[in-house]
C-alpha cells in the first residue's frame, strides 16, 4: 500500500503513517528502506522541484516522503512535531527556512551529527560547531525604501537602528518580532550590542515605527507609499520589485563600525536516531551544494548562495560587494524563551 502512494501522494503516506503510528502505538517505518521522510518549512512550490530531482538521480531508488506544514504555523508547527515525536522520530531529515528552530533542536540535542562536504572558504557562521546543521541559499534582512517618498538615494536610511530615529517617526516599518526572521535577527543583535541595550532599542522602535503583522506586510505597505521605507527579507522585496512598484533594496549597516548585512540561510539538518540515516545523509549531501542553491537564487524568490562555487548571481543582490554579518546564531539561540517574553512584554 505505502509502495503504491509513495510518489503520487506523499502526503497522504504520511499522514497513512501517523494513523498507523497512534493505532499501534509505535512509530511508522515506509516499506521501502531506502525513503527519506523530509520535514521542509520551505515553501512546497520551492522545495518539490528540488526533492523530485534528488529522487531521479537515484533512479527513484531512494523516495522522498516530504511535509508541509500550514503558512499559518509552519516552522514553529514543524519544530514541535519534531519534539514532540523524539522518541521514535518519524522525520528524517529537517529543511528549515530559516535557522533559529533548527539551532533550538541542535541545543535540545535532537539533531545528528553530519559529514559536511563544504567548500574550505564556506563562513563559519553558516555551519554548527558541532556538525549538526548546515546553512545555505540564505535571505538577507534589507531596507525596501519607496523610491516616490524618497526621491534621492541620499534620503536613504541605511541602518537598521533608524527604526528608531524620531526623524522617521510613523513613516517606517518592521514585523513584530516575536517570530520568523525579524525575531531570528533582534536574537542576533541582542549577542552583538548587549541585551539591555537590545531592549531599549525595541522599545524605541515600538514607539517610532509601524509595527505590521509580517515581513511580507512591511514590503507590501512601502510598495503601496503607505510608509516611506521598512525593514523586510529579500525574498519580499524582491517580488514588490519585479512587479514594477517604485521600490529601491538597501542593504543595511555596510559601515566599519557598523556589523554588516544579516543572512538568515535555509538549514539542512538530520534528526538523531532517525529511521532511515543513510538516505537522509544522501539527501543531506544533494541539497548543500552549489546546485541547488542556484535553483534557489534563480526562482521567484531570489536566494543568496552562500557557497563559491555557485555560479548564478541573484538578481536581488546589488553591483558592489556586500558586507555581511557575522552571525553569533548558536549563542542567540541561548535563554530564547525567556528572552521572547522580554520582547512580547514590549510588543503585546
Amino acid at each position: 500500500m505505502f509502495d503504491s502512494y509513495r510518489h503520487s501522494n506523499p502526503s497522504l503516506l504520511l499522514g497513512l503513517c501517523v494513523l498507523l503510528s497512534v493505532l499501534s502505538g509505535g512509530g511508522c517505518v515506509p516499506k521501502a528502506e531506502s525513503d527519506v521522510v523530509v520535514y521542509s518549512a520551505l515553501d512546497q512550490e520551492f522545495a518539490m522541484p528540488i526533492l523530485d530531482a534528488f529522487e531521479r538521480t537515484t533512479d527513484h531508488d531512494t523516495g522522498v516522503i516530504s511535509k508541509f506544514d500550514v503558512e499559518s504555523t509552519k516552522t514553529v508547527g514543524l519544530v514541535n512535531q519534531i519534539i514532540a515525536e523524539q522518541k521514535a522520530p518519524t522525520c528524517d531529515l529537517f529543511w528549515n527556512n530559516e535557522i533559529m528552530h533548527t539551532v533550538r533542536l541542535q541545543k535540545l540535542g535532537l539533531l545528528a551529527e553530519h559529514d559536511w562536504n563544504v567548500d574550505g572558504g564556506y563562513p563559519r557562521d553558516m555551519m554548527s560547531s558541532d556538525g549538526t546543521w548546515c546553512g545555505f541559499a540564505a535571505r538577507a534582512r534589507v531596507l525596501i525604501v519607496n523610491k516616490k517618498l524618497l526621491t534621492d538615494p541620499a534620503m536613504y536610511p541605511t541602518s537598521v537602528a533608524e527604526l528608531a530615529d524620531p526623524k522617521w517617526a510613523g513613516n517606517c516599518a518592521m514585523a513584530r518580532p516575536l517570530f520568523g526572521t525579524t525575531a531570528t535577527h533582534f536574537a542576533v543583535l541582542r549577542e552583538i550590542n548587549g541585551h539591555d541595550e537590545t531592549l531599549d532599542q525595541l522599545r524605541a522602535i515600538e514607539k517610532n515605527a509601524k509595527i505590521l503583522s509580517g515581513n511580507k506586510q512591511v514590503a507590501l505597505a512601502v510598495s503601496a507609499g503607505t510608509v516611506a521605507w521598512g525593514l523586510t527579507d529579500t525574498d519580499d522585496a524582491i517580488i514588490e520589485k519585479d512587479q514594477g512598484f517604485p521600490v529601491a533594496i538597501v542593504y543595511p549597516d555596510q559601515a566599519s563600525d557598523q556589523p554588516g548585512t544579516l543572512r538568515i540561510p535555509n538549514t539542512i539538518a538530520i534528526l538523531k536516531n532517525s529511521p532511515h540515516p543513510i538516505a537522509a545523509g544522501k539527501l543531506a549531501d544533494y541539497l548543500v551544494t552549489p546546485e541547488t542553491e542556484d535553483r534557489l537564487a534563480m526562482g521567484d524568490s531570489s536566494q543568496l548562495p552562500i557557497s563559491r562555487g555557485s555560479k548564478f548571481p541573484p538578481r536581488v543582490l546589488p553591483e558592489t560587494p556586500i558586507r555581511w554579518m557575522r552571525a553569533p546564531f548558536e549563542s542567540a539561540a541561548n535563554n530564547w524563551e525567556t528572552w521572547a517574553k522580554h520582547v512580547q512584554a514590549i510588543f503585546e
